[in-house]
């Protein structure tokens, strides 16, 4: 029989998390708090022919910690991501799976974009020896639900397992959905988060020509990701993987379990304005944290930090700040903390949602805010306190995470002190 959802309460109990600026949760952490960079030069691929030659790499990345090295070398490089990350945030929650009906353990981590990286090879293999040279690995090496596969061939997790695709709110629907499928009493555990592995020559091509990247500061990478200030100029693109484990609030209680943060809320909209552009009115990202509010039976003036989609880009980071003012009011210019953290990340497209997440239930924890890094000059349309430069302590007793993808779609996620 199904539980009433008003009866369960899910809880963050593990974090996993493989970035440019740490793997696992501790180092990642620390890198946060002390304002850490992990943006450099490309290294994947020459990219001396692009507009844009910085990016948030994860470097001494081996997949054969995580998996074995047959099996990593059958998958693509966002499935090894999310792999690691999962692998990392069980170990981080000290679960043992073996004492649970792994019929009620699910998985979703899904990815904006899947294998790209497997495209370009398997191309250039059949331009270059022919159709019958193609790997047979090379469909289910690239599709987008297969992180959430392979990973519970990896665990044994039997319990609702899909791939989620929503661009850069990907990470963020799906640990929405996750709380979704746990409310409605579908599973008792749940690995959630996102993955992404776009650093590659077609990947870079594609954004460089949409113009969405950062120029100005290819000879001073780490300062190319400076979200809502004045001379910001495009994101940076970040790979890597976050996976968050949710239980059942009293189950993780009983097992006596770190627990992070409880996921209070979710909600999801669409601009339904245009494929690219996020609306200058932020309608319906309005919408979105007001519902994501009200499922978590908050009051705006309640929530003490907000991690912001914060791209840096210039329409971007003035949209979502004017639906932030929608939102709270006055209590977004007079005593709500909002940052950045892909200003040292970068922008892990399918996966920000994931770390961010991170990020939330981490300041929760420590009672500290990540900072905005390279906020040097004030703009004038960004007008908040976006804990410029260096981290803040300060006590949160809820967090909002907000992350928005290419086709309109939004996100809003509510973390709360236990």
């Amino acid at each position: 029989m199904m539980e009433e959802r008003s009866e369960i309460r899910v809880a963050v109990t593990g974090i996993g998390v493989l970035s440019s600026i740490g793997a696992g949760v501790d180092a990642f952490w620390e890198s946060l708090a002390s304002g850490k960079s992990g943006i450099g030069p490309v290294t994947r691929f020459d990219s001396e022919a692009y507009t844009s030659r910085v990016a948030s790499e994860v470097n001494d990345f081996d997949p054969s910690d995580y998996m074995d090295p047959k099996e990593a070398r059958r998958n693509d490089r966002y499935t090894q991501f999310a792999v690691g990350a999962a692998k990392l945030a069980v170990e981080d929650s000290s679960i043992e799976l073996d004492n649970y009906d792994k019929s009620r353990v699910g998985v979703l981590v899904g990815s904006g974009i899947g294998g790209l990286g497997t495209i370009e090879r398997q191309v250039g293999t059949m331009l270059d020896r022919g159709p019958r040279k193609v790997s047979p690995f090379m469909i289910p090496s690239l599709i987008a639900n297969i992180a959430s596969g392979v990973i519970a061939i990896e665990i044994g997790a039997r319990g609702p397992n899909f791939g989620l695709v929503s661009a850069c709110a990907t990470g963020t629907h799906a640990i929405g959905e996750s709380l979704r499928k746990m409310a409605n009493g579908d599973a008792d555990v749940m690995l959630a988060g996102g993955s992404e592995a776009a650093i590659t020559p077609i990947g870079f091509a594609g954004f460089c020509s949409m113009k969405a990247m950062s120029t100005s500061f290819n000879d001073d990478p780490s300062r190319a990701s400076r979200p809502f200030d004045k001379n910001r100029d495009g994101f940076v693109m970040g790979e890597g993987a976050g996976v968050l484990v949710l239980e059942k609030m009293d189950q993780a209680q009983a097992r006596g379990a770190r627990i992070y943060a409880e996921l209070r809320g979710y909600s999801a909209t669409c601009d339904a304005y245009h494929i690219t552009s996020p609306d200058v009115e932020a309608v319906a990202l309005t919408e979105c944290m007001n519902h994501a509010l009200e499922d978590a039976g908050a009051k705006p003036s309640e929530i003490n930090y907000l991690n912001a989609h914060g791209t840096s880009t210039p329409y971007n980071d003035r949209s979502e700040t004017q639906a932030i003012k929608n939102v709270f009011g006055d209590h977004a210019r007079d005593a709500l903390l909002v940052s950045s953290t892909k200003s040292m990340t970068g922008h892990l497209l399918g996966a920000a949602g994931a770390i961010e997440a991170a990020a939330c239930c981490k300041a929760i924890e420590v009672g500290l805010i990540p900072p905005t890094i390279n906020y040097e000059e004030p703009d004038p349309d960004c007008d908040l306190d976006y804990v410029p430069n260096v981290a803040r302590p300060h006590a949160i007793q809820l967090a909002m995470s907000n992350n928005s993808g290419f086709g309109g779609h939004n996100a809003s996620l509510i973390f709360g002190k236990v």
